[in-house]
C-alpha cells in the first residue's frame, strides 16, 4: 500500500536508545527499513514523489539529527538513498552537511557512506567548501585508507573548484613518498599521475627523486615509476637515477619481477623520443649483464640490448 511521509510519521515510536538496526527516538521504524533494505527502493521513491517540501524537510531532519543513527544508515549497503534528497533546498542541505561533517572521516572512508559525502560535495553550493577543508585536513589519513583513497581520487577527478583541486593535487604530490610506500596511498599517487597535470607530475617527481629505484623493486611502486616515465620532464628524473646507480644494483633491478618493467619502459621511451644520450647511457650500463639478463625477468631487456649491437 502507498505510504506518504504523513503515514510514516504516524508510525513513530520512542524506543529507549539505539541498538543494531533499531532507529533512534523520533524516527519511524518502517521508514528506517525503507532507507536500509533492498525491498524499500520502491517505497522510498513513492514517499519522495508524494511528500511536499515541508514533509521532506522533516524527514531529513529526523534522518540527520542523531549522528550515530545517520552514520548507521549511510554505511548500509542500501543507505545511499538519502542522496536523492540532496540539493532540494538549502535547509535540507544544511542538515545533511552538518551530519556528514560530524562524522566526516568515518563517512568518507566507508565503502558505501563515502558515496553520500562525494555526491554532497558535487551538489552543495557554498557548503562544499567546508567539506573541502575537512577533506584537506584529513587527506593523508583518508588516502591511506582502503576506501578513503578511492573517495579521494573521485573527489580530485570531479572537483569543479580549481583552487581546492590544486590544493589536493599539491598535498598528494608533496607527500608522494610516504603515500607511494603505503598499500592504499600509492593508488592516490598513481591517480594524480594519470591526470597528466604537468605541475603535479613535476612535484611528484621532485618528491620521489632519489627513491625511484627503491620503489621500482615493489609492485605498486614500480607502477608509479612507470607512470613518471610517461612525461619527458619526470622521465629525466627516473632515467638519471638509473644511470647514476651502481651497475650491479641496476642489474639486480633489471632482473627483478617488477623492476624489469621499469627498465624496459625506460629503454623504450628514451629510444622513442630520440633521447639518444639517455638511451645509449642505459644500453652501455646494462650491456655487460646481457647474458645474466637472458636467464631472468630481464630477458626482454636482453633482447633490446641485442638489437642495438
Amino acid at each position: 500500500m502507498a505510504m506518504t511521509m504523513s503515514d510514516g510519521l504516524q508510525l513513530i515510536r520512542f524506543p529507549k536508545g539505539i541498538s543494531g538496526y533499531i532507529p533512534p527516538p523520533g524516527f519511524a521504524p518502517r521508514l528506517f527499513r525503507v532507507m536500509t533494505r533492498c525491498e524499500g527502493v520502491s517505497q522510498f521513491k513513492e514517499i519522495i514523489s508524494k511528500s511536499d517540501r515541508e514533509e521532506l524537510q522533516l524527514m531529513v531532519l529526523l534522518l540527520t539529527s542523531d549522528s550515530d543513527y545517520f552514520t548507521e544508515v549511510v554505511r548500509n549497503i542500501y543507505g545511499s538513498r538519502p542522496v536523492k534528497l540532496l540539493g532540494i533546498s538549502d535547509d535540507m542541505d544544511a542538515f545533511f552537511c552538518a551530519a556528514i561533517l560530524r562524522r566526516f572521516f568515518h563517512i568518507i572512508t566507508d565503502k558505501y557512506a563515502s558515496y553520500v559525502a562525494i555526491r554532497a560535495m558535487l551538489v552543495f553550493d557554498q557548503k562544499k567548501y567546508v567539506m573541502y577543508e575537512h577533506l584537506l585536513h584529513h587527506a593523508l589519513d583518508i588516502a591511506r585508507n582502503q576506501y578513503g583513497c578511492i573517495a579521494l581520487n573521485e573527489v580530485i577527478t570531479d572537483a569543479d573548484d580549481p583552487f581546492y583541486r590544486n590544493l589536493l593535487l599539491d598535498l598528494v604530490a608533496r607527500n608522494s613518498l610516504c603515500l607511494s610506500n603505503d598499500p592504499s596511498g600509492n593508488f592516490a599517487v598513481q591517480h594524480v599521475l594519470t591526470l597528466y597535470d604537468l605541475r603535479c607530475t613535476h612535484n611528484v617527481a621532485v618528491s620521489l627523486r632519489g627513491h625511484c629505484i627503491d620503489l621500482s623493486f615493489k609492485k605498486y611502486g614500480s607502477y608509479i615509476v612507470e607512470k613518471l616515465l610517461d612525461t619527458e620532464e619526470s622521465m629525466d628524473v627516473v632515467v638519471t637515477e638509473l644511470l647514476e646507480c651502481e651497475g650491479g644494483r641496476l642489474m639486480t633491478l633489471a632482473r627483478n619481477e617488477f623492476g624489469s618493467f621499469v627498465v624496459v619502459k625506460a629503454l623504450r621511451v628514451t629510444r622513442e623520443i630520440n633521447r639518444v644520450d639517455l638511451f645509449r647511457g642505459l644500453v652501455q650500463k646494462l650491456m655487460p649483464f646481457r647474458q645474466l639478463l637472458l636467464r631472468s625477468h630481464g630477458s626482454n631487456i636482453a633482447n633490446m640490448l641485442e638489437s642495438t649491437i
